[in-house]
């Protein structure tokens, strides 16, 4: 990968010898909380602006113990916009499939770390797509969160493309030539078979992606810079695509971008290949990726024929009693498709009359199945089999309660409805009474009930907390698990081998905990993660947008 490292006699406590009155004007910049969120730095060829940024990168002044602002160094010589800004959203935390995305998931995020984030962009001059690059670091500059220092070499086309902005600050370097100022090329090194899979995945994820990205644009095939484009059917762009291998790599690009093992990446990239793929590079990838601890039993793209895909993922649900084996998949309109888990084939849809959004769906041991729509409020929709009237009035109370406090999370189990809210709190509602807790700071984003020999609750939040909770009990002091990103899905399962808990975050992170004890399993498939839930066999189900993922834990 491209590197900013400096020369070998820098000691990273005080800048290059030759940029001391430029690392003066980058800390006054840095301190100005009235500066524009762009600074520019140029200079001739060798006047130490690489090393200068890196520099800045660990600099901390003597004295100041408090928590300073991130500052995340990310080189750009020899990148994409694409690849550029799947580096950049996972340094930052988030998922983006492309620019545009980066920008919106930036000013619109939950997260929300101590401090403006500093990012500093190094050799834009050596990137592969410079215009490119330079229009999203002008749309970049405009977020709030974040502020910029970008290094361009003077004399080219990004340092006066950036000048028109008149919230811009300039600090030059021209002067005497300086051997810490060393931008890695990445033009000259060998390109891997775009068309082997073992290659791509051994090879630097960053050279793959740009290669992908301008072989893309030297074909004519659309662009990249507004999303990925739609993965290509067989015969349709068979050579550009690589026998689906280019079309996989851009649905998973920030996931396989990643430091990893080629293991762990053949592992995505087989996760990401639809149905019109090659049919040798299955193997061939599932061969590489027998060392990572992820089995793939199967995986439906937006695109793929043999099933069908279902849709765009909101809500997941693995269904028992009536309905085992049984997957309830609910997309953006509403509608809830069912499938059979062992290969996601049509199985019909949910009979219902929900309008709006479903946020979350539960299935009940008795086979009916408890909705929550956008508003907070619960809906049922009976199964085939006849029901206890005692549960009809479990669910008529929370049905009444929800009607007056909405909910934003929604599970059930044998005579239990469990709800969370904005406020932080989990409300378990039973045939013996009402339990709460004050689980979360902030809303709760999803809960999961287990009946096993002692029932327990699961809930996450936007405060990145999963938490475990036995009604009737104090809750657990300590969370089960705790990242600096929102929750946004969880589901709990007992399986043969003992409780299995599935979150997924909204920096793009899968995880299986075993609640006790054993190895933590984690993914990224590569887009933004909407759903996710375990089935009772114990494989992990993955929805995004355009993707639905079946994983089984390598034993």
């Amino acid at each position: 990968m491209p590197s900013a490292t400096p020369s070998p006699a820098w000691d990273g406590r005080r800048p290059a010898t030759g940029t001391e009155a430029g690392a003066t004007a980058l800390l006054g910049w840095l301190t100005d909380p009235d500066a524009p969120r762009l600074c520019l730095v140029t200079g001739a060829p060798g006047s130490g602006k690489t090393a200068l940024l890196g520099w800045l990168a660990t600099y901390a002044r003597a004295g100041r113990p408090r928590r300073r602002a991130a500052r995340v160094l990310v080189p750009l010589a020899g990148q994409s916009a694409l690849g550029a800004t799947w580096t950049i959203a996972d340094r930052l935390g988030v998922v983006a499939r492309a620019p545009g995305d980066l920008v919106h998931a930036l000013a619109t995020s939950e997260a929300r770390p101590a401090g403006r984030t500093v990012l500093l962009l190094t050799d834009l001059h050596d990137a592969a797509e410079p215009a490119a690059l330079t229009e999203l670091i002008a749309e970049l500059a405009g977020v709030g969160r974040i502020r910029l220092v970008v290094e361009a070499r003077s004399g080219t086309h990004a340092p006066d493309a950036l000048r028109t902005d008149r919230r811009v600050t300039v600090v030059d370097l021209d002067g005497d030539a300086d051997p810490a100022d060393g931008p890695a090329h990445e033009r000259g090194r060998p390109q891997p078979d775009l068309s082997d899979p073992v290659a791509v995945c051994t090879a630097d994820p960053l050279l793959v992606t740009t290669a992908y990205v301008t072989g893309s644009a030297a074909a004519g095939l659309p662009g990249t810079l507004d999303g990925p484009e739609p993965p290509s059917r067989p015969g349709e762009n068979a050579a550009e695509d690589h026998g689906g291998l280019r079309a996989a790599w851009m649905r998973a690009g920030q996931s396989l971008c990643r430091e990893q093992t080629p293991a762990d990446r053949a592992s995505v990239l087989l996760a990401a290949l639809g149905d019109g793929a090659d049919p040798r590079l299955r193997p061939a990838l599932a061969e590489l990726a027998a060392a990572s601890p992820w089995r793939l039993r199967w995986a439906r793209h937006r695109g793929d024929l043999t099933p069908p895909w279902p849709g765009p993922v909101t809500v997941l649900g693995a269904a028992g009693g009536p309905l085992e084996g049984t997957l309830l998949v609910g997309d953006r309109t509403g509608t809830v498709r069912l499938l059979h888990e062992a290969d996601a084939s049509p199985a019909g849809r949910l009979a219902h009359t929900v309008p709006g959004r479903i946020t979350a769906l539960a299935p009940a041991p008795d086979g009916t199945v408890l909705l929550l729509d956008d508003r907070g409020r619960l809906h049922t929709v009976r199964g085939a089999a006849p029901r206890a009237p005692y549960l009809d009035r479990l669910t008529e109370a929370v049905s009444t309660t929800l009607a007056r406090h909405p909910g934003t999370a929604l599970a059930a189990i044998a005579g239990s409805v469990v709800v969370g809210d904005r406020l932080g709190s989990v409300h378990a509602f039973g045939l013996t009474g009402l339990h709460q807790a004050a689980s979360h700071s902030g809303r709760v984003t999803a809960v999961s009930a287990v009946d096993s020999e002692t029932p327990f609750v699961c809930s996450g939040g936007t405060d990145g907390t999963v938490r475990m909770w036995t009604p009737g009990r104090d809750p657990r002091p300590e969370p089960l698990t705790e990242r600096a990103s929102p929750v946004v899905s969880l589901h709990a399962t007992q399986t043969p081998h003992g409780p299995l808990v599935a979150v997924a975050w909204a920096d793009g992170l899968v995880a299986l905990h075993r609640p006790e004890g054993g190895r933590t399993l984690s993914f990224r498939p590569g887009p933004p993660v909407r759903a996710v839930a375990v089935t009772g066999s114990g494989s992990l189900l993955i929805g995004t947008d355009e993707s639905l993922v079946c994983l089984a834990p390598r034993s």
